[in-house]
């Protein structure tokens, strides 16, 4: 098929990859404009862009779509059979999804009509969902409202994290393009129209990322700990200093005082401590903290102007003493 691709991030580079290494004809590639970037302020391509001149594609870089009649005729003008759209991160107007003949689809990484939006990946783990997965659809002129074409679901791992379940994902999203691609072409994609059972998946933003003491559960702590690696990273305040939190786990009390003997004959102790507390100390193993319910460790943190490293390591560099409180 001849095609346009629009795309922008390593999972839409993936799936570019996978429908040139198919045989499709790749007319174009369109992708977000060249961006700034360091101390320097060194201009950074997209992937998809490396991608796309590693294999002399014809590169596009419009700053918007919509009222841009000169990217609107010149998408006309290239007249492919379909548009690809993947974490393109801009909403096609009317003008461009009525150009291609089989119509624009797009990979999406939920089961849709579940997290519609730009972060389902990261809402999925943040809300401790068991399953998530792909979805390819037509697109239409509401954001993931279209008519899904393919969905493939998959497991999501106890301890893993956004970055390690978005490479997953890109790689099974590939290969359902490249069957929808398939399926569109011999006339066998089918449709199925979205309900109004739709839920969304918001941008993340900064504020979200503050660890909630008071009010999370330890496995809630551990799902925004996971669903916000490597993105920003959750964090919290101890003496006044910004800790991230990368990687942690969760233990019930009975299984800590298994495992150190010490506080045998405490437990009715622990419910007095308060959430946010350090309870105990193992420099070999990591930091212990006390939730409303059971106890967080932490396996692997970030200090203010530090680099990410193991509990144990930080503890070297770092005083900190038990029934110190993060706040």
């Amino acid at each position: 098929m001849k095609i346009i691709f629009m795309g922008t991030p390593d999972f839409a580079r993936d799936s570019l990859k996978a429908i040139y290494e198919k045989g499709h004809e790749i007319l174009s590639v369109i992708t977000v404009p060249d961006k700034p970037k360091g101390r320097n302020m060194k201009l950074i391509y997209s992937e998809v862009k490396e991608y796309a001149l590693s294999k002399n594609l014809e590169l596009l870089q419009p700053d918007r779509l919509r009222e841009n009649t000169e990217i609107i005729e010149k998408i006309r003008d290239i007249n492919p059979d379909i548009i690809c759209v993947v974490a393109y991160g801009r909403i096609l107007p009317k003008e461009i999804l009525e150009i291609p003949k089989y119509g624009c689809i797009n990979v999406h990484p939920s089961l849709l009509p579940k997290y519609r939006g730009s972060a389902p990946i990261q809402w999925a783990i943040i809300n401790g969902d068991k399953k998530t997965g792909v979805t390819t659809m037509y697109l239409n002129e509401e954001m993931d409202a279209g008519d899904i074409i393919l969905r493939e679901e998959v497991t999501i791992g106890e301890n893993e994290t956004s970055g390690e379940l978005w490479n997953r994902l890109s790689k099974i999203g590939a290969e359902l393009l490249v069957k929808t691609l398939e399926q569109i072409q011999n006339g066998t994609a089918l449709r199925e129209k979205q309900g109004d059972n739709f839920s969304i998946a918001p941008m993340l933003n900064k504020e979200m990322a503050k660890i909630d003491w008071e009010n999370k559960t330890a496995k809630e702590i551990k799902n925004l700990v996971r669903g916000l690696n490597p993105i920003m990273g959750a964090y919290s305040k101890l003496n006044d200093k910004k800790i991230k939190f990368w990687k942690v786990d969760t233990i019930n009390t009975d299984k800590f005082i298994e495992k150190y003997q010490e506080f045998k004959g405490y437990e009715y102790r622990f419910s007095e401590i308060e959430p946010g507390t350090i309870l105990y100390i193992d420099k070999k193993e990591g930091i212990y903290i006390m939730t409303k319910d059971e106890i967080l460790l932490v396996l692997e943190v970030q200090g203010e102007n530090a680099r990410r490293m193991t509990a144990p390591e930080f503890l070297r560099g770092n005083k900190i003493e038990v029934v110190d409180k993060f706040e």
